[in-house]
């Protein structure tokens, strides 16, 4: 009797222990993170940080899975929100130009040489304007939850250093899938061509286009001098914020415990990405230099003339992106 009351004591703490295991796979869930950029890069890196973060800090029971390159939208990165929205992805670390074409507001950002610095840009993020705007991509059915970087794109090409307007007359740059894009280069004389960034170095190295525009570590990275483009001129005319969201489905499956958690790991994951992408910066512009790429810095003359050249998208665009917006980021820029 002693040694049948020990086995079934024994089967009862089997049978516990496999039903604590059931009750953890049924608790366990993995969620899809779309990126337009690998690991390779720091956007990628970002959601790489997020998704270490929430695994750490749940035991396990979230995972997210990193698909970069746009694999989910089958490489076009600007139907990566529309996909989020409808619930075919569940998260992302996506980009304000990428996202804009569904959220208008998002266009602020692109607004050309609103930003002068990366003070600004924390001005314009941590404030009303960034407020504004989060609550905009929330209205679409998509929740926001942290900021990252993309940093300040810059401009480059394969016929000679740009440092005035009418030095870009004709060139044929590569642009996003934006229209706010497309005015800014034609105000500045350029022949802007709309395509992906998968078809955008081929398009380089053969010639079909003369120019891109990206950040440093995009430019060194993807080593963007190797398609032709030893000219790359600093004009820091725009910075692309990052911005890590979740689709409303997923946010209502989380218990408020869970959406703490992804959401801090979302902000410490971005504030982690953006301290390291801003101090790689000048590592980078020497590495490009040392690779025989011929760097122009504007001087604030030079930057003024690209400036009063592009004047008129803020007319066209505002309205689009909202007044009450543009004046919001306008006054934390100033008052920063």
């Amino acid at each position: 009797m002693k040694h049948k009351h020990c086995f079934s004591r024994s089967a009862a703490c089997l049978a516990g222990a496999a039903l604590l295991c059931t009750a953890f796979s049924v608790q366990a869930r993995e969620y899809s993170v779309s990126t337009v950029l690998s690991d390779a890069f720091p956007w990628g890196e970002a959601a790489e940080k997020w998704a270490e973060l929430v695994e750490e800090r749940s035991d396990g029971a979230i995972t997210l899975e990193v698909y970069p390159d746009s694999q989910l939208v089958n490489g076009d990165q600007t139907r990566e929100f529309s996909a989020m929205r409808s619930g075919l992805i569940d998260m992302a670390v996506g980009s304000t130009i990428n996202w804009s074409p569904q959220v208008p507001e998002l266009n602020l950002f692109s607004l050309p040489f609103l930003m002068p610095d990366y003070e600004a840009v924390d001005a314009v993020t941590g404030g009303e304007a960034g407020e504004m705007v989060f609550d905009a991509i929330e209205s679409k059915g998509v929740v926001p939850l942290a900021w990252g970087e993309n940093g300040f794109r810059q401009l480059s090409n394969s016929n000679g250093p740009v440092d005035a307007p009418e030095d870009l007359e004709g060139l044929k740059i590569r642009v996003v899938g934006s229209p706010l894009f497309q005015d800014t280069f034609e105000a500045l004389g350029a022949n802007p061509t709309q395509m992906s960034w998968a078809d955008a170095k081929p398009a380089l190295t053969t010639g079909a286009v003369d120019g891109q525009e990206n950040p440093l570590s995009v430019f060194d990275v993807a080593r963007i001098d190797q398609a032709e483009q030893m000219y790359l001129t600093r004009w820091d005319y725009m910075n692309d914020p990052l911005i890590f969201a979740v689709s409303e489905r997923v946010w209502q499956e989380l218990t408020d415990e869970e959406r703490e958690l992804v959401r801090q790991a979302a902000i410490d994951a971005g504030e982690w990405e953006i301290e390291k992408t801003r101090a790689e910066e000048s590592e980078r512009l020497e590495a490009i230099k040392d690779r025989g790429v011929e760097v122009v810095e504007l001087d604030e003359e030079q930057r003024d003339a690209f400036v009063d050249a592009t004047a008129s998208v803020y007319d066209d665009w505002t309205p689009e992106i909202g007044a009450d917006l543009v004046e919001s980021a306008r006054e934390a820029i100033d008052n920063r």
